[in-house]
């Protein structure tokens, strides 16, 4: 499947739905068709409707749509998206509340790189914009990144979250949700060995697979039985002409939403069926729960083969953060190098993807962390969305991590000075 063919025949079969219901939407609504009322037309547009909308944002990147806050003024505060450093796959953006004062908690909530946008998380920066300074790793769409910036895999992607703690500075509390906890992890240890003073005061790890054999699941369960070879057969592509990463390997973002789709394909097809039946009969709106749902969750990016690859290889088939193993760069990262940051991880009960365990695995492989420096909590009752974007983050989850974070922003008394080695720049 390493072809342009086969990404540009998927991107044909998308757009061909997309035409189609575009078409059908266009015909049923004929204005001679309006002297002879029919439900089957009714249908037909409401269909052309549904599928020209579901098709088309599978390919356009979601906006944040948080344009202001209230703060404790009563007040509206608009808010603006600054871009505070610029990389070839990923950018670091601040959410900067215009007309208040700057907010002591300075937050950097680390955004998965797995299929979805950093949008994915929308819900997640409004909960937090009240409280905190909020900044959020923004990683770009591989296929918009041409061939000419090089490859991007598990070390690049750590190299770049170091730089992003080293910008910020060590007054800085991290949040890594789901997928990149591990990475962070790893990344916050290689800080803590070249360069302790740049450290952050906290790092909250949220549903990560830091240890992903400790409580299998169907996840890690796939990862066992396929080889990387098989992997790399059936899931690499090769980015057709229509895009400016054109020639770049990737993980397709249609292939990786076709995996989410079938995984819960019922439920997923009632839900269209029901959407079209609301739109025949003119209950549906432009910003219904079923719309702002999907919206979001068929907005799908590519990543880069070599970041899924490794992914695959060394998180989850090999266990390298998990053994402690983990190199960048050609430099072993020690784990046991966090000596000042304090770390709290936080599972969901009914977590179907991480399962609890796995995240809470990070605390052991912090040998030189205090006891009083670690902290964990497992929500009853919530699987993986909601522990970072659904009604237990925002009654139970966050108030913990905020105290979390209070508890630790005093700073630590300074070490004694040493030569400390550079750290490559984000490219």
């Amino acid at each position: 499947m390493r072809y342009m063919m086969t990404y540009d025949l998927m991107e044909t079969a998308r757009n061909t739905q997309q035409w189609m219901g575009a078409s059908a939407k266009a015909l049923a609504s004929y204005p001679a068709f309006a002297m002879v009322p029919n439900p089957a037309l009714q249908w037909m547009a409401a269909w052309g409707e549904v599928t020209e909308r579901t098709f088309e944002r599978m390919i356009v990147k979601p906006d944040w749509g948080i344009h202001s806050v209230t703060c404790e003024d009563g007040r509206d505060h608009l808010v603006q998206v600054d871009t505070v450093v610029e990389g070839a796959f990923g950018d670091l953006i601040h959410f900067a509340v215009q007309g208040r004062a700057e907010r002591k908690r300075k937050v950097l909530l680390v955004a998965p790189m797995s299929g979805h946008y950093a949008t994915l998380l929308r819900s997640t920066v409004i909960s937090l914009l009240p409280d905190c300074e909020v900044y959020v790793t923004d990683w770009h769409n591989a296929r918009d990144i041409p061939v000419s910036e090089g490859k991007f895999d598990v070390e690049d992607y750590t190299l770049y979250l170091m730089n992003f703690m080293r910008h910020m500075g060590p007054d800085t509390h991290v949040i890594a949700v789901c997928q990149p906890a591990p990475l962070t992890l790893a990344a916050t240890a290689y800080l803590a060995e070249l360069d302790p003073d740049a450290q952050p005061r906290t790092l909250t790890l949220i549903g990560g697979p830091i240890d992903p054999d400790a409580t299998p699941t169907d996840v890690t369960d796939f990862g066992r039985r396929v080889t990387m070879g098989q992997l790399e057969e059936t899931m690499i592509q090769r980015v057709g002409f229509k895009y400016k990463g054109v020639g770049r390997m990737v993980y397709p973002g249609l292939l990786q939403l076709t995996s989410f789709m079938s995984m819960n394909a019922d439920r997923h097809g009632k839900a269209f069926r029901d959407q079209i039946m609301r739109v025949a009969r003119g209950e549906a709106s432009d910003h219904d729960a079923h719309n702002r749902f999907y919206d979001e969750y068929l907005a799908v990016m590519d990543m880069p083969a070599e970041f899924y690859l490794s992914t695959v290889e060394r998180i989850f088939k090999k266990g390298e953060i998990a053994k402690n193993a983990f190199v960048v760069d050609g430099h072993k990262v020690d784990i046991g190098a966090i000596t000042k940051v304090a770390v709290k991880t936080v599972e969901g009960a009914n977590d179907d993807i991480s399962a609890p365990g796995q995240c809470i695995a990070a605390l052991d492989l912090c040998t030189g962390l205090p006891d009083e420096k670690k902290a964990s909590h497992v929500e009853p009752g919530a699987g993986h969305y909601g522990i970072f974007a659904g009604r237990s983050w925002r009654n139970n989850i966050r108030p913990l991590v905020l105290d979390f974070i209070d508890a630790n922003s005093d700073a630590p008394a300074k070490p004694a000075k040493e030569a400390k080695p550079k750290i490559a720049a984000v490219k």
